[in-house]
């Protein structure tokens, strides 16, 4: 049960979705749905009542005194839905006020963030909203393969994620970038390990994870994306797209989790000092997976 169903204050338009990390976060909707919402492989905002719109201030102002009247301690708040951060400059700095005033214990401000939503923010901006308690950013990168973003309609390119990691990093917000296996099928598979890993080198983010795909409505939107029929790597394509992917990582003090409800294989560890014992126990699952610990198809999820 998380901070605000334990409180039952605040109205949400269903669902909701967090990272897995926010889950003592207040969560605060301040927008509803996705901005972008053409993602082949995501199904999460498509219902008409997710249609993206941002909240009124007056209601987002309302919800922060409803949890301050309660007492409630917060010192965590995630700005929800999937793109809180395509609002503009102004509109973060009064939401980040706002929570500074009425729940002055806050520590920590996080957010999903698509790269395109930095396009307009000037580094002094985000070195404001740093400075407001804007801490963290969840980067769905997905990949860093240009071949595979254009099929899924991210909207990006290797280019324009790292542009944007680099514009966080500059501001003092650390990055938690998702890197999604399986994404480029069976054939795209080993080039988006490559760059994916070949980007991430370029960022040195604070935080790397890790989801297997999952289309738990179909494949209708990837099978158009991919020219027919998408193929998912089977269980055994998935793990040796993970060596490849650590196997190629050069990372310096990276928190690294694959441990999402989606993986078979649970992966934690820090690279590159840990790359070592994540790559064996990869090679575990590959050549002695009777011997691995793995999750079964009944205890997947999102």
């Amino acid at each position: 049960m998380n901070l605000l169903e334990e409180v039952n204050l605040l109205n949400y338009i269903e669902p909701v979705f967090r990272p897995p990390s926010e889950w003592k976060s207040l969560i605060l909707q301040v927008t509803n749905g996705c901005s972008w919402n053409k993602c082949s492989f995501c199904d999460m905002y498509t219902a008409p009542e997710k249609r993206f719109r941002a909240q009124k201030l007056d209601k987002v102002a309302d919800d922060i005194k409803a949890v301050a009247r309660r007492g409630v301690s917060v010192s965590r708040v995630f700005l929800a839905d999937g793109d809180a951060m395509s609002l503009p400059f102004s509109r973060l700095e009064e939401i980040c006020l706002l929570i500074r005033e009425h729940l002055p214990q806050v520590s920590r401000i996080s957010s999903y963030c698509l790269p395109r939503n930095l396009k307009n923010k000037s580094p002094e901006q985000l070195l404001r909203l740093r400075a407001l308690g804007l801490s963290l950013l969840y980067i769905g990168c997905e990949s860093g393969d240009d071949e595979v973003l254009k099929r899924i309609e991210k909207g990006e390119t290797y280019a324009s994620s790292l542009e944007a990691l680099h514009k966080i990093k500059a501001a003092g917000i650390k990055s938690s970038v998702m890197i999604l296996n399986g994404l480029g099928g069976v054939d795209l598979s080993h080039q988006h390990a490559l760059n994916s890993a070949r980007l991430m080198n370029a960022v040195q983010p604070e935080f790397l994870s890790t989801l297997v795909v999952t289309l738990p409505l179909g494949t209708q939107r990837m099978d158009k994306a991919y020219d027919g029929l998408f193929q998912l790597p089977d269980q055994m394509g998935l793990f040796r797209e993970m060596h490849t992917l650590l196997q190629n990582l050069e990372l310096n003090k990276t928190i690294f989790r694959s441990d999402h409800a989606s993986n078979y294989l649970v992966l934690k560890g820090v690279l590159g000092k840990d790359k070592a014992s994540l790559l064996a126990r990869v090679e575990g699952a590959i050549h002695r997976p009777q011997q691995t610990i793995l999750r079964q198809e009944w205890q997947r999820g999102l």
